[in-house]
């Protein structure tokens, strides 16, 4: 058994390791508060999660492209119509039989 300076000086590192696992403990309480109210704000704010952006962002860009070719496409096909004459034209295009008969 320890006697004197010594037990003091242990007895003193004790209580100072004792208090730094309360303090970690106290620490991690305090965020766990924190990031249950930070995420109770964000909920109440309507904020998307970054996994719907990315998944709603992918679906745009997807879209985006397919816009782009079929504008091409379109482009090509009137370039085709206006290459061929008027009377292909006339084929092709159902209010302009109508309009003949």
């Amino acid at each position: 058994m320890s006697t004197g300076p010594n037990r003091i000086l242990d007895e003193f590192a004790k209580l100072m390791t004792d208090a730094a696992g309360a303090a970690q403990g106290v620490r991690r309480e305090v965020e766990t508060a924190f990031r249950g109210q930070a995420e109770r704000i964000l909920n109440s704010m309507d904020i998307v999660q970054r996994e719907e952006f990315e998944a709603v962002r992918e679906m745009a860009l997807k879209a985006r492209a397919e816009n782009e070719k079929l504008s091409a496409r379109i482009a090509e096909l009137e370039e085709k119509l206006g290459l061929g004459g008027s009377g292909e034209a006339e084929k092709a295009s159902p209010r302009a039989r109508t309009k003949k008969t």
